[in-house]
């Protein structure tokens, strides 16, 4: 398993110089044209963010033995950096939007960039404890009163000027000198889409600051920088695959009218750990539907395609895992928005797919393992651009109600103490506040890690 993801972490290395784009190698190939035409990701070299490393460095030094290794397998494998509040888009260090780009861009050849765009208005309406800085209207304490669901007005000037707008005026600063690929505002969307009778994201003003800020979000970033791949949070199969949901999230969609046909397409299982699945299976729909109805009601239930660690066949899911459900969704854009969309799956930590005794539980999950490094070379290239870490492993997903310091966390979500959750269990040791380093987590996700 080790050898094969280093193998991989050499490939991208290796690639800049076939035939194909060896010619030139003063401007990357993804950014010979004004927009993005074919897979953004092939042929690219993509980028290690050496912060990221140097986190993984501190692990690796108080390991041993095989967890030491993959640890290091790791390490070299590129992931995506998210950009999750305003202090992280102007800079010179490898923490922020420009300096990440200043540093890509100064490699032979530029190295490809990965960006989380998300700080919305009233973000993680879901949540219950949300880390959101851009509120619709503030408690005195700064947090965002949910309560207040009238309008958004202020909230989405906010998130315009003082986001939204200095994010594509670092963007133009780098036109022509490093390839970059931008997920929009994970759980945003799917969110209205089903969880409208959740007075925190079904109000008038979180509707509003999604719809909107989402809609100036994608046209700021295809018009202002077309030769940015974008890819639209589509969350997961477990979350969306229902056809009523995938439909309601597509309607969504079309009802915002955003220049769909400029847009790469959708990122899938964003900072979860639902399965990817070992092949995809054949398409046959149920009478009537796009529905696949190839693993529901029992059939097939013996192929490899349908295996289903979360039950989700069972409960007329045809996503049993994220491969089928990448084509569930680019049937469902085909069919309602008209286009030919196509996805990136973040295979970070997916590399187990029955540790969780409930799939819904999402928070620092107890056994689980890194899954396959990011890579072109996917189970279904004309329809899936790449498997890629877009949440790096380690990153915490969120505190335990005691930090490890013994500090209360002022922002623990009860989701993070599910049983599913590391720090539920006696034992086992506090979980810091999201995005911070989570040395047990990562040394467990290398432990089982599964990236062949």
């Amino acid at each position: 398993i080790l050898a094969i993801a280093g193998n991989l972490a050499i490939i991208f290395a290796s690639r800049v110089d076939s035939p194909s784009i060896a010619r030139d190698r003063t401007l990357p190939r993804a950014l010979k044209a004004s927009g993005i035409t074919g897979n953004p990701f092939e042929g690219q070299v993509l980028y290690k963010n050496p912060v990221n490393q140097a986190q993984f460095d501190e692990s690796i030094n108080s390991a041993s033995g095989p967890v030491r290794t993959s640890l290091k397998a790791m390490r070299d494998v590129p992931s995506a950096y998210w950009i999750d509040v305003k202090a992280k888009i102007r800079g010179n260090t490898e923490r922020s939007l420009q300096g990440i780009l200043q540093d890509a861009s100064s490699k032979s050849p530029a190295e490809m960039v990965v960006f989380i765009w998300y700080d919305l208005p009233n973000r993680d309406c879901k949540a219950k404890a949300s880390n959101g800085e851009i509120c619709c209207k503030y408690n005195p304490d700064r947090t965002c009163d949910y309560t207040w669901q009238l309008e958004c007005n202020d909230g989405l000037k906010e998130y315009k000027e003082t986001y939204a707008d200095p994010f594509i005026e670092v963007l133009q600063k780098f036109k022509g000198k490093v390839p970059v690929a931008i997920v929009v505002e994970p759980d945003s969307l799917p969110n209205l889409a089903t969880n409208t009778g959740n007075p925190r994201c079904g109000g008038a003003a979180t509707r509003q600051a999604y719809e909107e800020g989402i809609a100036y979000a994608v046209k700021q970033l295809t018009s202002k920088t077309p030769w940015v791949a974008v890819y639209i949070d589509a969350a997961h199969g477990g979350w969306l695959g229902w056809q009523n949901n995938l439909v309601g999230f597509m309607t969504i969609l079309k009802d915002m009218k955003l220049p769909m046909n400029k847009v790469r397409g959708f990122a899938q299982n964003v900072a979860n750990y639902q399965p990817l699945g070992e092949a995809m299976c054949p398409y046959e729909p149920d009478s009537g539907t796009n529905r696949n109805g190839y693993c529901l009601n029992g059939r097939h239930s013996s192929e490899v395609c349908c295996a289903d660690p979360c039950s989700l066949a069972a409960e007329w899911n045809p996503a049993n895992n994220e491969l089928n459900y990448a084509q569930e969704l680019i049937n469902a854009a085909k069919s309602v928005l008209g286009i030919d969309a196509h996805v990136i799956i973040d295979t970070g930590r997916n590399g187990v797919t029955d540790m969780r005794k409930s799939c819904a539980n999402w928070c620092n999950i107890r056994g689980a393992g890194a899954g396959k490094p990011s890579t072109t070379n996917t189970a279904e290239p004309a329809i899936i651009d790449a498997y890629f870490w877009l949440k790096t492993p380690g990153e915490s997903d969120g505190c335990t109600a005691t930090l490890p310091s013994g500090e209360v966390c002022p922002r623990f979500d009860s989701d993070c103490q599910s049983i599913d959750s590391i720090g539920s269990a006696v034992g086992e040791p506090r979980a810091p506040e999201a995005g911070r380093w989570f040395d047990y987590q990562v040394k467990q996700l290398a432990e089982l890690a599964h990236m062949n």
